[in-house]
């Protein structure tokens, strides 16, 4: 699965959703919005938002996010319509589904509600 900085609690091992699949996100979460446009049309910005982690520590900025599988995206194959880091994942998947599938769930039958 792939997993912005910005959710990164919320997605990979820490949560055992699944592993991450792909590269390291570069790192940069310190944000900066809403300053109000100056007279003659121009901005300033200052950054001031950023988040930190369950334990307590400032978080992912300036080191990212690492995948727990590492595929490189290639331009060549992503050029020619390939996915390489999609694939790898779809991969990942299909063979956990092999190894723990779902359990099959039999619909009950439709209720009559005109049986007296």
């Amino acid at each position: 699965m792939s997993c912005p900085p910005t959710t990164r609690g919320q997605c990979g091992s820490e949560t055992r959703v699944g592993p991450l699949v792909g590269k390291c996100t570069w790192g940069g979460l310190v944000g900066i919005y809403d300053y109000p446009q100056l007279i003659d049309g121009g901005f300033v910005t200052a950054p001031r938002v950023a988040f930190w982690s369950p334990d307590g520590t400032w978080d992912v900025e300036n080191h990212g996010v690492a995948p727990d599988i590492e595929v490189e995206m290639d331009p060549q194959l992503w050029r020619a319509g390939r996915d390489p880091q999609l694939e790898k994942a779809v991969e990942v998947v299909m063979e956990a589904l092999k190894k723990n599938p779902p359990p099959s769930l039999k619909q009950p039958a439709f209720p009559n509600y005109h049986k007296q």
